[in-house]
């Protein structure tokens, strides 16, 4: 089955640009909402001293990963801040000290099964570096005996202009990113695996390509440079020919998705024990007059990146990820989550004003989930749940195609994600 796609603008000026460490922050705020599930508890009380990799927020929820300090440093306050969907968790505020050491909790796990894999990487906490945050021991702690998994699926995708970030994992951590597929191919015994990388990343291709001739069942797959490919469902179908069915999850197609810095990651932290404490994003935007690629521990205010960026005027918009799913934030001391792949800044951004609907069906056209979003907005502004749910908008990913192909200038995608969280809200009540 062929899946809608729409063309985008690369702005992919950061892509050569080799990743630099920013300078060490005077102060980081470290959320207790780091992935998708439930959130952490600190660990920690104000007044402590923390260690770099040091853990400093749990939960024993199924749906979490555990939180480590990104930096050495003295706990000064535990706040309150809101998540980009508006919910308030706690945050650790850890002023740093010039010298920064490791933690004594830090060591390379021993690995002898497949449960002490998937536990290592609960510990590690890892979570999908994709820009989702699905805690990836939950994805990894299948039962293969009910759950028959026969193909790795490598996200290395990356569609959205102006992110680059997985790029440079590629270029810089290539032999991470091989390793880290064989580690997972090996513990949790999947025949397969296919490395997804679009077309106009011929260096990544060819790279990887490389560096997994020598592996059995390891391929690299050359996806067509659209929108939105690096999307779960469309990956799986663009790599394997595989349909993810509406209400199934890749398992149910014996797949199992991780994006490549995720894999690159769970390499380094078989090695040297070191938790996910750091990220690589890309710096860009139409402000930005040495777009690059920055190495940040976990917790930096977004006011220090606007600092180190080389910038001509002050941003009077700053997004979180690409400008197709990204988020704008609203406070230059937000700090960056484990999730937060590119912090983009831009001035003299266009307000468009909305006109009438013309009927032209060219969000439908872009869609590549199939839905009618045209039709989702006006059963949500009727509030009528049950048209909601036979127009399945539940299959709505918030890719931001319909809104960005249509020429009234509609909030369709908005109003897609307002109309999922009704339906949600409303199935709740009976």
């Amino acid at each position: 089955m062929k899946l809608n796609s729409i063309r985008l603008p690369h702005f992919n000026a950061a892509a050569e640009s080799r990743s630099s460490e920013i300078r060490l922050p005077g102060q980081v705020v470290i959320s207790m909402s780091q992935h998708g599930g439930v959130p952490c508890t600190p660990v920690v009380a104000v007044g402590e001293t923390v260690r770099t990799g040091q853990l400093v927020g749990q939960c024993d929820a199924v749906i979490s990963a555990p939180i480590h300090s990104s930096v050495t440093g003295k706990v000064v306050s535990i706040i309150k801040t809101l998540n980009v969907f508006g919910k308030t968790h706690d945050a650790l505020v850890i002023e740093t000290i010039p010298t920064q050491t490791f933690s004594d909790e830090i060591r390379p796990p021993v690995i002898e099964s497949r449960e002490d894999f998937v536990r290592a990487v609960k510990e590690s906490g890892s979570v999908g570096l994709g820009g989702a945050g699905f805690p990836t021991h939950v994805k990894f702690g299948y039962d293969p005996k009910t759950v028959k998994i026969d193909t790795l699926v490598v996200n290395g995708a990356e569609c959205e202009p102006y992110i680059t970030s997985d790029y440079r994992t590629f270029m810089e951590d290539g032999v991470k990113v091989a390793d880290g597929i064989r580690r997972i191919m090996q513990y949790l015994d999947i025949k397969y695996a296919v490395i997804g990388i679009e077309a106009d990343k011929p260096e990544a291709i060819k790279k990887m390509t490389e560096l997994t001739a020598g592996d059995s069942g390891v391929s690299v797959v050359k996806l067509p440079s659209s929108y939105p490919q690096g999307a779960e469902k469309v990956l799986i179908n663009n790599t394997t020919g595989r349909e993810v069915r509406e209400g199934e999850l890749p398992s149910s197609v014996g797949c199992l998705v991780v994006n490549c810095s995720t894999a690159a990651f769970i390499s380094d932290y078989l090695k040297t024990g070191i938790p996910l404490i750091k990220r690589r994003i890309t710096v860009d935007g139409n402000i930005v007059n040495k777009p690059g690629n920055l190495i940040v521990p976990i917790g930096t205010k977004t006011a220090d990146i606007i600092a180190a960026a080389d910038i001509r005027v002050q941003p009077d918009r700053v997004l979180f990820g690409g400008p197709m799913m990204g988020t704008a934030i609203y406070d230059p001391e937000t700090p960056v989550l484990k999730t937060i792949n590119a912090v983009l800044m831009f001035a003299d951004t266009k307000r468009l004003e909305q006109t009438a609907c013309i009927r032209c069906g060219r969000c439908v056209r872009a869609c590549s989930m199939g839905l009618m979003p045209t039709e989702i907005e006006h059963a949500f502004d009727l509030r009528d749940v049950e048209r909601l749910r036979k127009l399945h908008v539940s299959q709505c990913m918030n890719c931001g195609a319909c809104s960005y192909v249509c020429p009234a200038k509609r909030n369709l995608s908005e109003k897609n994600q307002l109309a999922k969280l009704f339906v949600r809200e409303q199935l709740t009540k009976r």
